[in-house]
């Protein structure tokens, strides 16, 4: 009877398991994946980060569809009043201004009952590891992540170690704990920093196991070349994908900056080769 029991639970948590899969793979094109996220409104305020076009969501909705995006990142108001449903969306269920000072801590603003109402197939929840708070939010996160498993969509964490106890953030021993702490959480995907080389950032994608793993496209580059490189040795270090904002949409070209993306991303095109699609006529 124990042995016909073990096998039902071991059956059944194979079966959760490749449902996850199968879940995930609707934001990922031949197993990889490139996220447009435009949570920064909310997360650092318009004066810092938008102009007269890319304060209006309905350029950056264009932007994703136009530049062929497998996934969407928005905050659930934008999600309710903009999001159209041309693109797999993702909604971030926590987030904090930049106002407050001190230990920084994002708590939870959306429920996932709310996300899958407004046509999410992921939600997405930041913990920054580290920070005198991180308790509230690995609990915040836990919560959600089995309430996203009970409707079928995956959770991805946004891990960023942050406070004073962390003095570098891209070090390679923080961004492998990062993805490490995000496949021990149980997220189905996580966001990481670049850690500085491919051989580094393998260690990152080592640690994160069987979970996907996405860099974080950061603030807008000092160049194009400089953010490509990123982007590829993330790539070649294993990353299923990008999940990017500002250096897309701030970019004056930013449907060229995609199809670079994707030719490194989706076909492994080097650097100089996708730079040229950025600065073509």
């Amino acid at each position: 009877m124990g042995a016909r029991i073990s096998l039902k639970w071991g059956r059944a948590n194979f079966e959760l398991r490749e449902s996850l899969k199968a879940n995930m793979s609707n934001f990922l094109r031949d197993g990889k994946g490139m996220l447009l996220a435009y949570d920064q409104g909310f997360e650092h305020g318009p004066s810092a980060d938008f102009n007269d076009k890319n304060i209006d969501p309905n350029y950056i909705l264009d932007i994703a569809a136009k530049g062929d995006f497998t996934g969407l990142v928005l905050h659930k108001g934008i999600a309710e009043k903009y999001y159209t449903g041309k693109i797999p969306l993702i909604v971030k269920l926590n987030g904090k201004t930049s106002l407050p000072k001190g230990e920084p801590v994002s708590t939870q603003v959306c429920s996932v009952e709310e996300a899958v109402s407004l046509g999410a197939k992921g939600v997405g929840y930041t913990i920054y590891l580290g920070s005198a708070h991180e308790s509230l939010m690995l609990q915040e996160f836990g919560e959600i992540q089995e309430e996203a498993h009970d409707d079928g969509i995956p959770a991805i964490a946004w891990i960023y170690p942050r406070g004073e106890a962390v003095k570098n953030d891209t070090s390679p021993e923080i961004v492998s704990y990062a993805a490490r702490a995000g496949l021990e959480v149980g997220a189905d995907a996580v966001k990481i920093k670049y850690s500085g080389s491919p051989e580094t950032f393998s260690w990152a994608i080592k640690a994160a196991g069987l979970i996907k793993v996405f860099m974080s496209g950061g603030p807008k580059a000092p160049t194009d070349e400089t953010f490509l490189s990123q982007v590829k040795g993330a790539m070649d270090g294993g990353a299923a994908g990008l999940a990017v904002g500002r250096n897309v949409w701030q970019h004056q070209e930013p449907l060229k900056m995609a199809s670079a993306l994707k030719e490194i991303i989706f076909n492994g095109r080097a650097v100089d080769k996708a730079l040229q699609l950025v600065v073509a006529q």
